[in-house]
């Protein structure tokens, strides 16, 4: 699953290596990788796999949950077919409280101490999916763990995610797709050890090779 997963992302370019020309992201660290799952939700084959892959470890993983909760925006509609799959229901979680209306954080119906998984479309650093759950904490839900398409397995975002006592299933990660983009030729083969270099330390730049 791991590697079909791995191959469909980078068939649809919603994991794409350009080592020789970083993207940079809005924190100014330069990336080997741009990564947009939500291309998975364009491509109905993929997201048939994504979706019955989201599904099954929401039922292996977290068979007593009783809530699904996507993140905002990413995680909303994958959520909501996960959510439409396993028979569960679902909802999501804002980014910040509404200005407006009831002025909810969670939209959805969530009943203090019931189980709730999370659905993500990405971990890298963890910050914004600890977030979630801190929220959905607060709101007295008892957070199970989470499910999410692809992570970088980043040592930032793993150990925030172990500080946190968050456990997270992703359906494939970056070693994974780096070694899939090798094997069908998005990249060159000598490139996958700067790919892991940056998964390891990504403000240590010297991965980039200078012209």
């Amino acid at each position: 699953m791991k590697k079909q997963i791995a191959k469909d992302l980078l068939k649809i370019r919603a994991v794409f290596f350009r080592p020789e020309e970083p993207f940079v992201w809005a924190s100014g660290i330069k990336s080997p990788v741009y990564c947009d799952n939500r291309l998975t939700l364009t491509a109905p084959e993929v997201r048939d796999r994504v979706e019955n892959g989201l599904a099954a470890l929401v039922r292996e993983k977290f068979p007593e949950a009783e809530v699904l909760m996507g993140t905002s925006t990413a995680g909303i509609a994958h959520a909501a077919i996960v959510g439409h799959l396993t028979g569960l229901p679902m909802g999501y979680v804002r980014s910040g409280a509404k200005d407006h209306g009831r002025q909810n954080r969670i939209e959805g119906r969530l009943e203090p101490g019931q189980k709730v998984v999370v659905v993500e479309d990405l971990i890298s650093t963890g910050g914004s999916v600890i977030d979630v759950v801190e929220a959905l904490r607060e709101a007295g839900a008892e957070v199970l763990g989470v499910v999410c398409i692809f992570t970088y397995g980043m040592k930032k975002g793993l150990e925030r995610l172990a500080g946190a006592g968050v456990q997270a299933w992703p359906l494939t990660d970056f070693d994974t797709v780096a070694a899939a983009a090798a094997e069908e030729g998005y990249i060159a083969p000598e490139d996958v050890a700067r790919l892991l270099a940056f998964r390891d330390d990504p403000s240590d730049e010297s991965w980039i090779r200078k012209n």
